[in-house]
């Protein structure tokens, strides 16, 4: 089954800017969509970013324009660039394989905490 590190969270100031990582292991990362999720205190998660396993990419109206998702197949990792980050932007932010209705597939990670705070 394949496992999520998540990384590069923190305390950042609205109209600030972060990146998350994500590494995964196994070897068939390169064919999975990947998607980039968040919960925020008191709300279900949500998918925020999600790109094919062709680079194809999807975002939530929330976010569009912002944030970015990529990915380094050679390094299994997928990254989320956040820029004018946003208060309702805070939450614990997830990755995770993306299926079909954009339900997530794998476990969960520990998730890496962004908050947007002044």
């Amino acid at each position: 089954q394949v496992q999520f590190v998540e990384s590069g969270g923190g305390l950042v100031q609205p109209g600030g800017s972060l990146r998350l990582s994500c590494g995964a292991s196994g070897a068939m990362f390169a064919i999975y969509a990947m998607g980039w999720y968040r919960q925020a205190p008191g709300k279900q998660r949500e998918l925020v970013a999600h790109i094919a396993s062709g680079g194809n990419t999807n975002y939530a109206d929330s976010v569009k324009g912002r944030f970015t998702i990529s990915r380094d197949n050679a390094k299994n990792t997928v990254y989320l660039q956040m820029n004018s980050l946003k208060p309702d932007d805070t939450a614990a932010y997830y990755c995770n394989v993306v299926g079909v209705g954009d339900q997530p597939l794998g476990a969960w990670g520990q998730g890496t905490l962004v908050t947007v705070s002044s």
